[in-house]
């Protein structure tokens, strides 16, 4: 009969010790530290390790059994997240040894939802299996849904109630009210003398009454055209008569009306500025007709280009020079 010592040999008693160290059954005399941060050596810790995780898979199939009772149930749930918080305190040493973070890799094989959110049950105290089913498990996870429902909707009610606010919400009409700009000129002429009483104060020499300085007040500007009428100009700019046609000096005539034009064009040019001014139709410039700016409005509108019948004329007169030009070489 084989002694103990050759049947340890043995190639059969080789494979059910190492089944069941797989299955977290081993027979060994050296048993689990009760404290992790008693094991001082790295591969020590890297074998408890494993023998937790191996524990812990081979509860977690347990735990599916539909033959359990639920108190079974519940004392199976109870072990596996005693197991996880003890691998938990060897993954510290771990750490604590110089060896892999496991940490990180749990991080982020956290457990996601559809939403991108955590499943209800992976953080803290965790169920497994048939423990999700238990009275009083099911009813939690379903009012802790509920609460992140309301939660999501009332985020939702506040995002919606500021995503198109109206321009009065936002002050972006108190400038019509003609009584606020009104009480605004009242207050900046008063906080505007208030500051010239006090450098007088200081000992500067300021002049009072009419000679004080005036409130800079700000100008508005309109990128409105000038209104000029056509018929106007059109009557103002009128071909040479008859009786100057007859005389023969019709170059000279041509002459005198353009510069005439061109003067009285820049009359109107000058009246429509003083207009702007004003205002149109003499209303007076404000943020509701018109807007602050530094430039001038003749700066800032576009360019104002020629009509058909103007090109003609300057395709005339272009015309008429290159022919004064030629007779003019011809007679000399």
């Amino acid at each position: 009969m084989a002694r103990n010592e050759e049947k340890s040999q043995s190639m059969l008693y080789r494979f059910r010790e190492a089944q069941a160290a797989e299955l977290g059954l081993a027979t060994k005399t050296d048993r689990r530290p009760r404290l992790a941060a008693s094991c001082k050596d790295l591969k020590q810790c890297e074998r408890w390790r494993g023998e937790i995780l191996r524990e812990i898979s081979r509860k977690v199939s347990k735990i599916q059994d539909s033959g359990l009772t639920d108190y079974e149930v519940r004392d199976l749930n109870d072990e596996i997240n005693k197991l996880l918080r003890e691998k938990h305190h060897w993954e510290n040493q771990i750490i604590a040894l110089g060896g892999a973070n496991y940490k990180r890799v749990g991080l982020a094989g956290r457990m996601k939802d559809a939403d991108g959110k955590d499943v209800p049950g992976t953080r803290g105290y965790k169920y497994f299996g048939r423990a999700k089913d238990l009275p009083g498990v099911k009813e939690m996870f379903a009012s802790r849904s509920t609460e992140e429902a309301d939660l999501d909707s009332h985020k939702k009610q506040r995002i919606n109630l500021f995503a198109n606010p109206a321009p009065g919400y936002c002050g972006d009409e108190d400038e019509v009210d003609a009584s606020l700009l009104e009480s605004e000129r009242a207050a900046e002429a008063q906080a505007w003398e208030d500051a010239l009483e006090n450098l007088r104060d200081l000992g500067l020499v300021i002049p009072e009454g009419d000679d004080a300085p005036p409130l800079p007040t700000a100008k508005y500007i309109s990128l409105n055209p000038p209104t000029t009428t056509t018929t106007t100009e059109a009557a103002e700019v009128a071909p040479p008569s008859k009786a100057e046609a007859a005389t023969g000096s019709k170059r000279k005539a041509a002459t005198t009306t353009k510069e005439k034009g061109k003067s009285k064009k820049a009359k109107l040019d000058e009246k429509a500025a003083e207009e702007e001014a004003a205002g149109k139709d003499g209303e007076e410039l404000g943020p509701t007709n018109g807007f602050l700016s530094i430039l001038k409005a003749e700066d800032l509108r576009p360019p104002q280009l020629l009509s058909a019948q103007e090109i003609e004329k300057l395709i005339v007169e272009q015309q008429k020079k290159k022919l004064l030009a030629e007779y003019l070489d011809e007679d000399k």
